[in-house]
């Protein structure tokens, strides 16, 4: 089974998918470096301690919106597709299940009533912030399942 799976395209990391019974030791970083949003994945044992910390200023550039969402509730599909808008393929999130959406495009059919919770940069600014167009048909869904 896959507990963490990149969708990619020419190379290029379009999303980062973090199943809900993903369980490692310990904390894990699934993002590279230079994304602006970071993924990651913490376990740790009854009585570890986080000592208390703020965040520093730090000046980061940021021009491209990546956002990870959680899946509270529900199914949803996710279709993919590259930053020309060529539909490439699709994955099923369940509930519990987290990703990233990184680069290229993306859409999302809800397959059961869902709750989604969203965490990207902002401040939203409305209809300049994406650029809609036409998804693919249902009977061209090419549904990726290698769980």
């Amino acid at each position: 089974m896959t507990y963490v799976e990149n969708v990619t395209c020419q190379g290029e990391l379009l999303a980062v998918i973090l199943r809900h019974d993903f369980v490692q030791e310990g904390i894990h970083f699934f993002t590279p470096n230079n994304f602006s949003q970071q993924l990651a994945y913490m376990k740790r044992p009854v009585g570890y301690a986080i000592p208390p910390h703020v965040h520093n200023p730090v000046s980061r550039d940021v021009s491209l919106t990546q956002e990870v969402l959680f899946l509270k509730t529900g199914r949803v599909r996710v279709d993919f597709y590259d930053q020309g808008r060529v539909y490439l393929e699709s994955r099923e999130l369940k509930q519990g299940d987290v990703i990233l959406l990184a680069h290229g495009g993306h859409g999302f059919t809800m397959l059961e009533e869902s709750e989604i919770i969203e965490v990207k940069q902002g401040p939203y600014v409305g209809e300049q912030d994406k650029t809609r167009f036409p998804g693919v048909r249902a009977d061209q869904v090419r549904l990726h399942n290698d769980r």
